[in-house]
């Protein structure tokens, strides 16, 4: 089973900006990335900025983003082999 790496909030916004999100706002620690789909759709992830992220929170934020992106796609970025 692939072993889920350890990211740092910045390293997460990373992944997603190439993606197509974009940040659109901070809050405090947490930062709001949007995009808008093929279909008009808008789709929002929020992402804590922290040094380095629990593996609940960084397990929970990629299964968020898997509604958007195919896993197969994104399990790489977060997952090591």
């Amino acid at each position: 089973m692939p072993k889920l790496r350890v990211l740092s909030g910045e390293e997460v916004i990373q992944i997603f900006l190439r993606f197509g999100f974009s940040l659109v706002s901070q809050k405090g620690s947490h930062a709001k990335l949007k995009r808008v789909s093929a279909e008009g759709e808008s789709q929002t992830l929020i992402v804590p900025l922290h040094r380095e992220l629990d593996r609940g929170t960084l397990r929970a934020i990629f299964n968020q983003a898997c509604r958007y992106i195919p896993s197969e796609q994104l399990g790489p970025h977060f997952y090591s082999a």
